[in-house]
């Protein structure tokens, strides 16, 4: 929600830059307007040419923003030092860094219910198929994310913004397609990760509340949702806190731990054999990224709020 409304705010201040401002506020609302419809297709079959789309948009945008990156070169006095004036705050500066790159390298609940869709017997189970799919997506995702990383450091050090094509203005009509690239990746993204809350909450509401199945149903409980994440974006429209939160907070859980924790219970491993201590290493380590990441991100919420002015 926050990045479209951005993405969106920063395509019109491009496009139009001597027109009147509007507020991020109203742009997120805009963002959110398209996912009161698209929240009502019925499954991940139905969402699978948007999931594509988006794709295909985040290759595009990632290489116009280390592109665009060389070609502006370095600013003026660059500086790479560190953004804290104070050891404490460049400890919790880099506890919100963990948590960006969880968030970016989440292995998230998707995968188990795409792996549910594979026809999986004992001669050709699923994981083999599900295994080369995953290598792809993280070298792809490798691609994508560290040009960015390492050219736009270089370009403008420790002055770049959490979304670097919000510092980049120029080659002005570039710049307005990624950002519509940006917007378009997003809505995907929403999707998919919108999709398993989607079921979960349908079937606690049929289930366990005894609420009639249907398309009422879906109407109310997906459009509620899609409500609450806007009052949320737009009331903390912080990217990057947001992004160390959520990726310590909800994503270092489906990534880190819980995956052994499932390993241990199912397998249950001869107790201190090599697979038994890797995984609860990975467990320890798991839980010390969720807690950290997520004070980190939670600060730079804070931080960002005593400066805001709320729903501007």
């Amino acid at each position: 929600m926050v990045t479209g409304g951005q993405a969106l705010k920063k395509f019109h201040d491009v496009v139009c830059h001597d027109c009147k401002s509007i507020k991020l506020t109203y742009f997120i609302m805009i963002f959110a307007s398209v996912h009161f419809v698209l929240s009502q297709l019925p499954n991940f079959n139905s969402i699978s040419g948007v999931s594509l789309a988006a794709a295909v948009m985040s290759l595009s945008y990632s290489t116009i923003a280390w592109g665009a990156s060389v070609d502006k070169g370095r600013i003026e006095d660059v500086q790479y030092g560190y953004k804290s004036p104070c050891t404490g705050g460049t400890v919790f500066s880099f506890f919100g860094a963990l948590g960006d790159v969880a968030f970016a390298y989440a292995g998230h609940s998707v995968v188990l219910e795409i792996q549910a869709s594979f026809s999986s017997t004992p001669e050709k189970p699923s994981k083999k198929p599900l295994w080369k799919g995953v290598v792809f997506a993280y070298i792809l995702v490798a691609l994508c994310y560290f040009p960015v990383a390492l050219v736009g450091y270089w370009a403008f050090g420790n002055a770049v913004d959490d979304n670097i094509l919000v510092t980049l203005n120029n080659p002005r009509w570039l710049i307005a397609i990624a950002n519509m690239m940006v917007v378009v990746h997003v809505i995907g993204s929403y999707q998919i990760y919108a999709m398993p809350v989607f079921d979960m909450m349908e079937t606690v509401l049929v289930k366990k509340l005894n609420f009639p199945p249907g398309i009422l149903l879906r109407l109310i409980a997906r459009s509620l949702y899609v409500a609450f994440t806007m009052f949320v974006a737009v009331t903390f429209p912080f990217f990057g806190g947001l992004l160390g939160f959520f990726g310590g907070f909800a994503c270092a859980p489906t990534t880190y731990f819980l995956p052994c924790m499932i390993w241990l219970s199912i397998y249950k491993p001869r107790k201190y054999s090599f697979s038994w201590i890797a995984n609860w290493i990975c467990i320890a380590l798991g839980l010390i990224l969720m807690i950290l990441t997520s004070i980190g991100g939670l600060r730079q919420i804070i931080i960002k709020a005593k400066d805001c002015k709320f729903y501007s």
